[in-house]
Order: C-alpha cells, then sequence, then structure tokens
C-alpha cells in the first residue's frame, strides 16, 4: 500500500492527515509536498493527523522530525495526534514524544492551538 496524503488548513493551522505506509519509497515526496505546503499557504503552526498511517520506517521519522524543527525555528507549535499502536511504538523508541505534543484527536490537538475545531 502506497502513501495517501491530505493537507487542508483551518484558520493558521497546516492539517496534515496520513493515510497508509510512510517508508523510504514515499519520504521525499512527502518532505517535498509538505515544505510547498508550508510555503504556499500563510500557515504556521501543523497537526499530523496518523490515524489512518498503518506503517511508519525510520525515514518517515526523519521527516516529521525534520518539519518540526524547520516549524519551531519559525516560532510556531507541531502536534501529532491520533497516533496507532504500531506507529507510537516507533515514535516512543525514538523518544519523539519528549519534543513532540501528542493530542488523543485532530479537535483537541485544534484546541491546544486555540483554533475552534
Amino acid at each position: 500500500m502506497s502513501l495517501s496524503v491530505n493537507f487542508i488548513v483551518k484558520e493558521s493551522v497546516l492539517l496534515v492527515r496520513l493515510e497508509g505506509e510512510l517508508d523510504h519509497h514515499e519520504a521525499t515526496n512527502l518532505r517535498e509536498e509538505w515544505q510547498a505546503q508550508l510555503a504556499q499557504n500563510n500557515v504556521g503552526h501543523v497537526i499530523v493527523n496518523l490515524e489512518k498511517l498503518t506503517f511508519m520506517d525510520s525515514s518517515g521519522l526523519g521527516v516529521m522530525l525534520g518539519r518540526y524543527k524547520e516549524i519551531q525555528a519559525a516560532g510556531w507549535e507541531m502536534i501529532i495526534c491520533s497516533v496507532s499502536p504500531e506507529v507510537r511504538r516507533l515514535f516512543d523508541l525514538s523518544g519523539m514524544f519528549k519534543i513532540v505534543r501528542l493530542a488523543d484527536n485532530e479537535d483537541f490537538a485544534l484546541q491546544m492551538l486555540g483554533v475552534a475545531s
């Protein structure tokens, strides 16, 4: 299965919804699409919804970490939400949740950023 990506802008927040498998074959395309979305839409905060992501490897983790660093350097915030147990294990092992905020779901993540859902 490949990766399906859906970008939605809600106020100053870019919602990134991922579905399928994020592996080294998909990581470069995702990084480029994500950077283009940040550049062309006047957004800052990012919410990454992983509810329908069934697999992610270290290259996918690298994409997440790279975007987190870019967003943080610009003074914005990134929140990851709706993580499946399989994907959460990778984040836990990497220590990613020590630096990136985690929310139970997209609505709660929007509330954390002060945006009405």
